[in-house]
């Protein structure tokens, strides 16, 4: 039976399926949670920029409440967002993020960006994402990564997350870090699929004890429902679903494609985190373990790949582009 946890640097175990949190809206996140949870989920990845973290926490509460599981048993992810990488506001966010779960810690704290943001107070903010007014001003703030990673170093020692890591990072900035890590860089969370495969940034993580997960799974689906600025670059391209290996390989084990790219992610170690409002499609992607694809197989959607990167904020911030990815 392929192993369904993935050990973080801190030593923790991560579930290598979990359920995401990205585009759950908050009216329902408490039932989707509960449910996902009745159906085998322990792994859930949130963040502050999703605007559902009360809600989610609320679903877990009900799900501990009634016995379903512990709170040992479930795993949360969630992250800093870009207006709070200074020190003090990294601290404070943090506090008031484990606050809104309700659950005591958070298991894996994440760096949402590698850019930093002009401060904005969360109590009067009226623009959760990018932008700080009407006009979709992006202001951008300057602080050191090293100031923000310090910052969350001390959530660690006080308890109140157990582990740390990035998203959207790229390779110089993993290096940069563990120069003067004090608690390891344990997970770094990339947009990962057949059209964005990163695999020099997959194996540089690997390499170094990094835990790899990966967003958007499915490639294009997860984009083309999102506002045009944000779709733009989805739209017309072939859905991963209909790639000629993907659904090859699907009917000759008799699972859906779904399940095809997301095996490809965990026969590799990757930690995948799916979501779907459909109790059957819950199921089917929690089940991406039971087999197993043959290297050559692995190879022929790898070859997929088109440097396709669909969240990229140097794209879709036209007026005021953070190249991160350059």
């Amino acid at each position: 039976m392929a192993k369904s946890t993935i050990t973080l640097a801190s030593g923790k175990e991560m579930p290598l399926v979990g359920f995401g949190l990205w585009k759950v809206p908050k009216e329902t996140a408490a039932d989707t949670v509960y449910n996902a949870i009745k159906a085998g989920y322990r792994l859930f990845d949130g963040a502050y920029d999703y605007q559902n973290e009360k809600e989610a926490g609320e679903g877990i509460q009900r799900a501990i409440t009634n016995g379903l599981v512990t709170r040992s048993e479930i795993f949360i992810t969630t992250k800093l967002w870009n207006n709070y990488h200074r020190r003090e506001h990294a601290i404070e966010m943090a506090k008031r993020q484990s606050d809104a779960w309700g659950l005591g810690y958070i298991d894996l704290f994440l760096m949402h960006f590698p850019c930093a943001l002009k401060y904005i107070d969360p109590a009067t903010r009226q623009y959760p994402a990018w932008w700080i007014d009407d006009s979709g001003t992006v202001a951008p703030d300057n602080v050191p990564i090293r100031e923000t990673w310090e910052a969350m170093e001390s959530l660690v020692d006080d308890g109140i997350a157990c582990s740390i890591g990035v998203s959207n990072f790229q390779a110089q900035s993993l290096y940069d870090i563990k120069t003067y890590a004090r608690h390891p860089l344990s997970a770094l969370q990339i947009e990962h699929h057949p059209y964005l495969a990163q695999p020099e940034l997959v194996q540089m993580a690997q390499e170094n004890g990094i835990a790899v997960t990966a967003y958007s799974s499915f490639g294009p689906q997860s984009f083309v429902e999102l506002p045009p600025a944000f779709s733009k670059r989805a739209r017309g391209i072939p859905l991963l679903f209909d790639a000629e290996p993907v659904r090859a390989v699907a009917g000759k084990y008799g699972v859906s494609p779904a399940r095809v790219l997301l095996r490809w992610a965990t026969q590799r170690n990757i930690a995948v985190i799916p979501k779907s409002n459909n109790q059957t499609r819950l199921a089917e992607n929690l089940d991406v373990l039971g087999f197993d694809l043959t290297t050559e197989e692995i190879e022929a959607i790898t070859a997929l790949d088109r440097g396709l990167r669909f969240n990229d904020p140097g794209f879709y911030l036209p007026d005021y582009p953070l190249r991160i990815f350059a």
